[in-house]
């Protein structure tokens, strides 16, 4: 094989020394290769022309199967390597505002202990498209029916409250704060007052698109915001939130769910036990 490595890239490049520097080899060790591949084969390949090399009739010959074998080589290899790459990959479907403020951070501990394992991630809420998005696994707040056909492994209860920077902290005490909510649950801040008589009521309330929205308002000091406890537990560690009235649990929790066979493939599976291991603080 070496031999015809030499034989093709010399015929290819029209020279022993531009064969010897494409295949990191020394003149005269190329030279050899192709030397003992006519010694081999009963027959010159190559003959001089000039300065250079050009193939003889039988060596012509010789390099047009040699150059379609290689070819056929690389593209075989490669195509291997995509199904093996493949086979070990893995979609992640998340809600985007649990992608982005919990989920993302602590990746690369997960791409740490798996390098083998390429994740792929996705956003988007509630049903999921499994076969049609071609997803693995999904996490979701399971607020919406699930078919039949999914199963699901808990990961943690959702729990809710208001959190703010530091500097707001005697604002909402007296009530003279601005409550920030997610229009995806748009009367979240009404029920959450409800059951909180002795909270002052704001001053009003404004409502964003997403919670990674309002958080993020809430850290820039704009407001106080109502959120999942999930989203904020970071900023709270950091000391860059305060969460005053702490968080009530709202009685639904977040999933791992998937469809198919119940046992999870051997990647699939390292990854939803890496999920039940980041998830055990909010027990």
């Amino acid at each position: 094989m070496d031999d015809l490595r030499a034989f093709e890239s010399a015929a290819r490049l029209g020279s022993v020394r531009s064969a010897a520097d494409s295949l990191a080899l020394t003149h005269g060790a190329v030279s050899r290769r192709i030397t003992k591949l006519s010694d081999d084969l009963g027959f010159k390949l190559f003959e001089k022309s000039g300065r250079g090399l050009r193939l003889t009739a039988a060596g012509e010959v010789l390099n047009v199967t040699v150059s379609r074998f290689f070819t056929e080589l690389a593209t075989t290899v490669e195509n291997l390597r995509a199904a093996s790459a493949q086979q070990n990959a893995l979609v992640l479907s998340c809600e985007p505002s649990v992608a982005t403020r919990w989920l993302i951070p602590r990746l690369a501990s997960f791409e740490a202990a798996h390098p083998g394992v390429a994740l792929h991630l996705s956003v988007g809420g509630g049903p999921v498209e499994f076969r049609r998005d071609r997803i693995d696994l999904a996490i979701r707040r399971l607020d919406f029916a699930l078919p039949e056909a999914w199963h699901v492994r808990r990961l943690f209860p959702e729990k809710v409250g208001p959190v703010m920077s530091p500097q707001l902290a005697p604002a909402f005490e007296s009530g003279e704060y601005i409550a920030l909510g997610s229009k995806t649950r748009p009367d979240a801040w009404s029920r959450w007052l409800s059951s909180h008589p002795s909270v002052r009521r704001p001053r009003e309330i404004r409502f964003y698109d997403h919670h990674f929205l309002i958080v993020e308002a809430a850290t820039a000091g704009l407001g106080v915001a109502l959120s999942p406890w999930v989203l904020v537990t970071d900023d709270i560690d950091r000391g860059r939130l305060v969460a005053a009235a702490g968080f009530d649990p709202d009685e639904s929790h977040y999933g791992l769910i998937w469809m198919g066979e119940p046992e999870l493939s051997e990647n699939a599976h390292e990854l939803a036990l890496w999920l039940q291991g980041q998830s055990k603080n909010f027990f």
